[in-house]
């Protein structure tokens, strides 16, 4: 086994979520993550803990077939949901044999099924948590990557100085955390304004995803304001979705359109009220990210970019005086800030061509 499997292991059991003698732990992992399952079991037994395996993140063929066969009718499954009240630690492992399976299944069917099933994520949300990347075959693929400069990409982005990540990170933290209004500038398609006062601002840095690299809040509800080109594509529900713009007023999105697949994108505003307003605004910082690879958990934390996503805010990033933003949706989309654009704070430019005021050059 390569040593740097086992490596993961460690970080996931002891930094992202502090594994405890006696923890009820659930592992879900594709089959081609075997290695880092059984990596995982190794630590857990080490621990004390009490492990079981399911392979829910392995389901897109069933998961599927299951849509696709169903009604749209769905009800909450309470098996799964008592699972997971009884666990204390929840480790999801991605890995991928084929990015598009869920590709000919109906947004409208997803929907449905993903509103049904948010009792079941929320209750998942609630415990120690980690999701966390297997570098499979298909995924280096989908990166234009060969194997084995994939598994060197992940692992580098994935085996870190957590320590480090967050002191370098907590500067940012300073400077968001009190401030009223952000402001993202970038060429001639993106100037959008939000307000931020009496929410928090978290420091990500490998605690929940793995790897971590971004400082993230919420925007309020109501206060968005301007327009935003995401100028890099993201795989929603097993489609590619390109140059996505969106236009706010009073929080709401007004209008949109998308270079590729713009209905899926109409689908997903309309899912609830909640799809039409932002739930985050996260800053990448992790420059051992250093390239996109069409995978969410690594492209919204690379260096010289913001995200922001579309429906339910983190409760732990909303005051108490402000309102969370309810969705069954979360989907994020990323601007590139590496060039003409800045990050403004309370009218004190932060970040100007990827660079933050805190760093060499800025």
């Amino acid at each position: 086994m390569d040593p740097r499997i086992r490596e993961h292991a460690q970080v996931i059991a002891n930094h992202s979520v502090d594994l405890q003698p006696g923890d009820n732990v659930v592992v879900d992992a594709h089959p081609v993550a075997e290695d880092l399952v059984v990596a995982l079991h190794e630590v857990i037994g080490d621990v004390g803990a009490n492990p079981i395996t399911t392979s829910k993140r392995a389901g897109k063929r069933q998961h599927r077939a299951f849509l696709r066969a169903g009604d749209d009718d769905y009800e909450t499954p309470e098996h799964e949901l008592a699972l997971i009240e009884h666990t204390d630690v929840y480790i999801a492992i991605r890995a991928g044999d084929n990015a598009t399976e869920t590709g000919d299944v109906d947004s409208e069917t997803t929907a449905a099924y993903n509103k049904a099933y948010r009792p079941v994520q929320d209750e998942r949300l609630s415990k120690r948590w980690c999701l966390t990347q297997f570098p499979a075959p298909a995924n280096a693929q989908l990166a234009e990557m060969s194997r084995e400069g994939y598994e060197n990409f992940v692992w580098d982005a994935v085996n870190k100085d957590w320590d480090a990540v967050r002191e370098h990170q907590q500067q940012l933290v300073e400077i968001l955390d009190p401030a009223d209004e952000v402001r993202i500038k970038s060429g001639d398609t993106t100037d959008v304004t939000m307000s931020v006062a009496g929410n928090r601002t978290l420091n990500d840095y490998g605690e929940r995803n793995l790897p971590g690299g971004e400082v993230f809040t919420a925007p309020v509800a109501d206060s968005v304001e301007g327009e935003v080109l995401f100028d890099m594509p993201l795989y929603h529900q097993g489609r590619e979705i390109t140059d996505a713009s969106l236009e706010f007023e009073n929080g709401e999105v007004v209008s949109h359109t998308a270079g590729k697949n713009e209905s899926l994108l109409t689908d997903v505003l309309e899912t609830d009220d909640g799809a039409r307003r932002l739930g985050e605004l996260g800053i990448g910082m992790n420059r051992d990210i250093d390239r996109f690879t069409y995978n969410m958990l690594f492209d919204e934390k690379m260096g010289d970019t913001v995200h922001m996503a579309v429906g339910r805010a983190y409760d732990d990033t909303v005051g108490e005086e402000n309102e969370v933003n309810e969705s069954a949706v979360h989907v994020d989309m990323i601007v590139d800030m590496s060039e003409d654009s800045f990050i403004e704070v309370d009218g004190e430019v932060v970040q100007r061509d990827g660079t933050f005021v805190f760093e060499d050059g800025f």
